[in-house]
């Protein structure tokens, strides 16, 4: 069984054989010469898996192209992560920050099985540490989010970063929201997880009853980000911990972890209790045994 597939303006050709299959490159954009050389490429390919064609290893630079020119159903932002992960390893190893690290392993652990899978490395060693990660728990006081929301210039960035901590919502989630997907209670955005719906309370109700609708670049939204807690002097500080802020004082409210879970769109409440627990744990009450 062979199919033919375009991805990144190139054509591909994949060929199954008994639970194995191989995909190459036709090294074309053009559909007439890819139909063209389609039956060599499949003959060669079947030959191969019937004599137990034992692959090259071939360079991880090459590698990483292929896999990321490769047909994998990602959703845009899962390919740019992958990019960003496999090109800096590349240029630069793995990062030091112990998650981000942790995350480059596990990209380039499925790199290496995909390439050992289509035939283009004879074996792999997978990277241990995938699954080591150190959870962030940093979250804001009440004094810090007054600061920032009396502080925080131009005016407009300002009500975005309001909207942010009373939404719970990602950055990119918000940063482009259309007028047809605002609801009287809930916003519907598209982002990480792909399309959900985004519970809004009457804070931020009233910021979008009340303004032009942002239109930002994530570059944008990461330089105005820190040019502005750098001129109020708050520390180690991420656009990101105003959601972990959002979440957390709901939970310390009394909000049932179940609930926030659904507010906060992540697929589990196992997911909720992972970034939430080591919060938490700080602030049980005082017991005797």
């Amino acid at each position: 069984m062979s199919s033919l597939y375009k991805k990144n303006n190139r054509y591909y050709l994949s060929v199954q054989l008994d639970k194995k299959r191989v995909t190459r490159s036709l090294q074309t954009d053009n559909y007439e010469v890819a139909k063209a050389v389609k039956v060599d490429f499949e003959k060669k390919i079947l030959l191969d898996l019937i004599n137990g064609y034992k692959p090259k290893q071939t360079p991880l630079r090459e590698l990483v192209d292929l896999y990321l020119e490769a047909e994998h159903d990602w959703r845009p932002n899962t390919l740019k992560l992958n990019k960003r992960l496999l090109k800096g390893y590349l240029k630069s190893g793995f990062p030091k920050h112990p998650t981000t690290k942790s995350m480059a392993i596990r990209v380039l652990n499925a790199c290496n099985n995909w390439g050992y899978k289509n035939q283009l490395i004879p074996k792999y060693e997978s990277i241990p540490g995938g699954n080591k990660y150190e959870a962030r728990t940093r979250v804001y006081s009440r004094e810090e989010l007054d600061l920032m929301f009396e502080g925080i210039t131009p005016k407009h960035f300002n009500l975005f970063v309001q909207f942010a901590y009373y939404s719970g919502a990602r950055s990119g989630e918000i940063r482009r929201i259309s007028k047809e997907n605002i609801f009287p209670d809930y916003i519907v955005v598209f982002g990480k997880g792909g399309r959900r719906l985004v519970k809004i309370n009457k804070q931020a109700q009233a910021i979008l009853s009340d303004i032009k609708l942002w239109d930002y670049t994530v570059n944008y939204v990461q330089l105005t980000w820190s040019r502005n807690r750098k001129r109020l002097g708050i520390n180690d500080a991420r656009f990101h911990d105003l959601r972990r802020t959002f979440g957390y004082n709901l939970i310390k409210q009394g909000k049932p972890i179940y609930e926030v879970s659904k507010l906060l769109g992540h697929s589990s409440v196992r997911t909720t209790e992972k970034h939430y627990a080591p919060l938490m744990t700080t602030d049980i009450e005082e017991f005797v045994l």
